[in-house]
């Protein structure tokens, strides 16, 4: 921000002019001074609104342009957001539709919530589930815990994940080496080292089987 006058603020964005805000395009509810919302020197995003080439203005906007229409909007949608204001019954969500959406504290978390401020703030990054959406009202339902939930059931899924190269070449190791019960009975007593090699390489893997699931994973 270089420069605020009363009816906006210029912004230098790179060009070879800067760019203008209106005082309507601070933000989206209303402002009665720029100063409440900016200061000189303060870093901001802004988005193009309109560009005159002719006089050579660029005009800009604060706020942010909707990304998610209403007619895509559904019960089920996971969205990422930014908590955008935070009240005892719940947390406001910006996810860019026109306005943001609400997630009640019964739906932030599975265990019992008393205040919000426990487990967001204002600016946090967070994922949301759609609960409900109400075009009507423009009104959003949203939920933080079935993000989680359906999280944990994916984390338990990847459990079950194909085994690494090296769990590969001791079961192929294991089934050369394996051979069938009558063809053991005729083999000899010295051809006993082959059952010793057979046990070791099932210890081996056993105990890589073993240490992976006591492993932690990256997320832990």
């Amino acid at each position: 921000m270089t420069r605020v006058e009363l009816f906006g603020a210029f912004v230098d964005v790179g060009a070879e002019r800067e760019g203008f805000v209106h005082i309507s395009l601070l933000r989206q509810a209303k402002v009665n001074r720029v100063e409440d919302v900016i200061q000189v020197g303060q870093a901001v995003d802004v988005w193009v609104h309109r560009v005159e080439p002719s006089a050579r203005r660029l005009e800009l906007t604060m706020v942010r342009p909707v990304l998610v229409e209403w007619k895509d909007i559904r019960p089920g949608l996971r969205l990422k957001g930014e908590i955008v204001r935070i009240e005892k019954f719940g947390a406001f969500v910006e996810v860019g539709a026109e306005r943001p959406g609400l997630v009640h504290v019964s739906e932030m978390s599975a265990d019992y919530v008393q205040d919000p401020m426990q487990l967001v703030k204002v600016g946090q990054k967070v994922e949301v589930s759609v609960l409900d959406v109400d075009r009507s009202k423009r009104q959003i339902r949203l939920s933080m815990k079935e993000v989680a939930s359906s999280s944990e059931t994916d984390s338990e899924e990847e459990e079950e994940q194909l085994p690494n190269a090296m769990e590969v070449a001791l079961r192929q190791a294991l089934d050369e080496g394996q051979s069938p019960k009558s063809q053991d009975a005729a083999e000899p007593p010295q051809a006993r080292p082959r059952d010793r090699r057979r046990r070791d390489l099932e210890d081996i893997l056993s105990r890589t089987l073993e240490q992976r699931v006591k492993t932690p994973t990256a997320e832990e």
